[in-house]
């Protein structure tokens, strides 16, 4: 799963004004929440369309993430903390067997729906059908295949080992059948009223905020935030404005200058919190095209990129935590996955050892100027959409990385739509991207390395693998990992991977994509940190409503 992405630039000289308002429209007033019990919440993404479908990315409840709160999962999983097996929630036990291909899930009693219809193991077992019976809706491509329900369990069946889809099939949340069985089509209906078991209804809507409320009868002890407004801002502008002066409470945005901008108008209550996770942005090259074909090459790259400025002046400091981990992996979240001979190996620049290893492997250097073993001058034309202003920031570090072993690099920014279809179609040289996450590394390596997701340069519908890389090697590892029958099987697979990555670096990673947010805690108290990692900061994600519930009126 991808985290959304806020990154259009902001105008930190404006931000740093006085008196500014802001002008996303449907603010609510500073210092609102608390008392009143109201929390805030802002996303910069303009106006919505009424659209309360939960399993549609593109809906208005997933853009804002009220669907969340309004509907709940199996188990409360942390993003933070991917080993940890879960928190109970409408699954109190879940039973894998048979090396993940039977799961048997324990429907919680005495848990209604927003109706007053008490929830049972047929309403799990109907939503498990619609992800398996209309694809448009299975956005993980989870292939359920048997799907009964027996009292108050749920079991499902599968063909082959679901070892690294545990995670997408029990954060699944959970649909009323008497509802969703009489819509016509759930791949594009609307739900207008939307009923789940979560512990808020929706109370109104318009195109710039969006009210949900506390409802009775919620299974659990009722949320002291008794509601939520939703405002959608026009732009990162009129979010960061919000945010500092106290309209919204909680968001998801980048603030570039963050101290200044944010965090020192009120030091004592305005946080912000980004823990990394077990995805990766970095630098792909089109590994079709030469001289990007050569493994030595993309090696040098990734000896001579600057982390710590890309992290420090790309990324504020914050954002996308840097990346130095030899295999790729993320830490500290995915420590436990790094193979004992990588463990402790971290990337440095080193110039002179990225020069040694290129003129080893037959380029040579014309004056300043690198040229590989045919003779050509080593170029690299970078892009990336002209309005994420972090991307544009760290390709123009890394331009400046590559002149230090003389290779000519050049930014070009694009329009958004021309820049996807460029990596969709492999139509580029080199450009900034992310993996998916996932509870292991093996989405993330999955994402860089898989043969089966290969298509060549020219052909679009691609779904990782966007630099075009081929081993079959690879490929295998990534297979076994997924279908071992033991630990020590899988241990050996992903050892395999970070051996194919360190040395053959199908891409350069550079950054973890990171599942936080910023929040005041002005009003409300209980907000996830580094002290109480019980889950990621971002209001658009399902631990939400784990949030929530712990959120308390500040004295």
């Amino acid at each position: 799963m991808r985290v959304r992405r806020s990154i259009v630039a902001v105008l930190v000289a404006v931000l740093a004004g006085v008196g500014l308002v802001a002008c996303g429209g449907g603010g609510s007033s500073a210092g609102a929440g608390g008392a009143g019990g109201v929390l805030n919440v802002g996303m910069p993404n303009g106006p919505q369309t009424e659209n309360n479908n939960p399993f549609l990315e593109t809906s208005a409840a997933a853009s804002l993430g009220y669907r969340f709160v309004i509907y709940e999962p199996l188990v409360m999983l942390n993003r933070v903390k991917p080993q940890e097996p879960g928190k109970p929630w409408l699954a109190t036990k879940w039973d894998w067997a048979d090396n993940y291909r039977k799961l048997v899930l324990t429907v919680r009693d005495g848990v209604k729906f927003s109706d007053g219809t008490p929830m049972t193991a047929q309403d799990v077992a109907y939503t498990f059908q619609l992800l398996r019976d209309h694809q448009a809706l299975n956005i993980d491509s989870v292939p359920y295949k048997d799907i009964a329900a027996n009292g108050n369990q749920v079991t499902l069946g599968f063909a082959e080992s679901q070892f690294v889809n545990q995670v997408k099939i029990l954060q699944t949340i959970v649909v009323p059948k008497h509802i969703w069985s009489a819509i016509k089509d759930p791949a594009t209906d609307t739900v207008k009223n939307p009923i789940g078991t979560g512990p808020y209804t929706l109370k109104s809507f318009t195109p710039q905020t969006i009210t949900v409320a506390a409802r009775d009868g919620y299974w659990q002890d009722a949320p002291k935030v008794k509601e939520i407004r939703y405002t959608s801002y026009n732009d990162n502008n009129a979010q960061v404005s919000a945010l500092t002066s106290g309209a919204a409470e909680w968001s998801f945005v980048f603030i570039p200058n963050y101290k200044t901008v944010y965090v020192n108008r009120d030091p004592e209550h305005y946080k912000l919190w980004f823990p990394a996770q077990l995805a990766v942005h970095g630098l792909w090259f089109n590994t079709e095209k030469a001289p990007w074909n050569n493994a030595k090459l993309r090696q040098a790259v990734n000896k001579v990129v600057n982390r710590d400025d890309i992290f420090n002046q790309g990324e504020a400091g914050y954002f996308y935590p840097k990346v130095d981990q030899v295999t790729g992996i993320p830490t500290p979240a995915g420590d436990p996955f790094i193979a004992s001979e990588y463990k402790g190996q971290t990337v440095k620049v080193d110039v002179p050892g990225a020069k040694a290893l290129l003129t080893g492997a037959g380029f040579t250097y014309h004056g300043t100027q690198l040229v590989d073993p045919s003779g050509k001058p080593v170029a690299l034309k970078l892009t990336a959409p002209s309005g994420w202003s972090d991307y544009n920031t760290d390709l123009e570090i890394i331009k400046d990385n590559l002149a230090q072993i003389g290779i000519t690099a050049t930014v070009s920014k694009m329009n958004q739509d021309a820049w996807t279809k460029s990596v969709d179609t492999g139509d580029y040289e080199g450009v900034l991207h992310w993996t998916n996450d996932g509870a292991t590394p093996y989405d993330m390596y999955r994402d860089v390395m898989d043969g089966t997701r290969y298509k060549p340069t020219g052909t679009g519908g691609i779904n990782g693998n966007y630099g075009r890389y081929q081993n079959q090697d690879a490929t295998q590892a990534l297979q076994t990992y997924a279908s071992a029958p033991d630990e020590a099987s899988r241990a050996t697979a992903m050892t395999k991977l970070q051996q194919i990555m360190t040395e053959q670096q199908p891409m350069v990673p550079l950054m973890a994509a990171n599942c936080g947010g910023e929040y005041s805690t002005k009003n409300w108290t209980g907000w996830p940190d580094d002290a109480n990692p019980y889950g990621p900061a971002q209001p658009t994600l399902r631990n939400a409503v784990d949030i929530v519930l712990h959120l308390k009126p500040a004295a």
